[in-house]
């Protein structure tokens, strides 16, 4: 990604619509060079591959100086890709949630304990069916059993909840979870709180190792030019906000640059290599 090529593009091509990933949609919401004329055209934006808190889409809102629909799909290269998105218009309320479910799709919600099946409101992970589910990864029968399972539900790894409306809402990944003394964290959640702080540019968090709790959240900050800010003031923000396990007990680090996959997703095993080094 080079942003002056994408801005580039926005003023020579003047999009209408705009499909982007949140890292993407920040950059649009705070770089200097992203101006409102530049987005004057725009009129609707879709987010993809992580969830765009409220924060962020307001973030981007008042950048552009009006009200734009802002939609929030979800999919995998497993579904073909689309499970879920939102309708064209839906009551704030429903704010961060990637939507319901496509014709002929259908959902569940797994227990991460004990397997079972979970009502509205609870977390788990997602399960998927319908005629967009693959059939197979091509010569690995393994991964196909580990994915597919009963029923021919996909497991999309994704931990998630429905509310009584048949609106779905991404939590975190599984695997990114932070075991903290058997309670489990979302990066996710951390990341959009201390994205309210307005000298934060961009921000992610993950687990580091503690032999009494297990793991410890630890925020990588990136803050914006020409702004201060210190590990004891993103701290103080957070435990304001979260119960105690899920504070930044881990510490913050200050670093230029957020690692990212082309995806625009955080590539975590990178931030904890940068932990192991900040341990060293």
């Amino acid at each position: 990604f080079i942003p002056e090529d994408y801005i580039q593009c926005l003023a020579e091509f003047r999009p209408q619509f705009l499909f982007v990933v949140p890292s993407l949609l920040l950059f649009l919401a705070t770089h200097p060079k992203v101006t409102p004329d530049l987005l004057s055209s725009v009129d609707s934006v879709l987010v993809g591959a992580a969830p765009a808190s409220l924060q962020l889409q307001e973030k981007f809102k008042n950048k552009v100086g009006r009200d734009i629909d802002i939609a929030q799909g979800y999919g995998m290269t497993e579904s073909s890709p689309v499970t879920l998105c939102t309708p064209h218009r839906y009551d704030l309320s429903k704010v961060g949630t990637c939507g319901q479910l496509y014709p002929n799709t259908e959902a569940k919600i797994v227990s991460l304990s004990d397997g079972s099946n979970l009502g509205p409101h609870q977390s788990g992970e997602l399960y998927l069916r319908g005629p967009q589910i693959m059939k197979g990864y091509l010569n690995n029968e393994t991964a196909t059993r580990e994915t597919l399972v009963e029923d021919g539900y996909l497991r999309t790894g994704d931990v998630a909840y429905y509310d009584k409306e048949g609106f779905f809402f991404i939590v975190d990944r599984t695997k990114e979870l932070i075991k903290v003394k058997g309670n489990q964290v979302s990066p996710t959640e951390l990341e959009n709180i201390i994205l309210e702080l307005p000298e934060v540019s961009d921000v992610a968090v993950a687990g580091v190792p503690d032999e009494t709790a297990g793991e410890l959240p630890r925020a990588f900050v990136v803050v914006k030019p020409g702004s201060q800010l210190d590990e004891r003031e993103v701290q103080d923000y957070v435990k304001e906000r979260v119960v105690k396990y899920k504070q930044l007990a881990g510490g913050v680090v200050f670093i230029k640059e957020i690692p990212r996959n082309a995806a625009g997703k955080v590539v975590r095993q990178q931030l904890h290599m940068l932990a192991a080094q900040f341990e060293d």
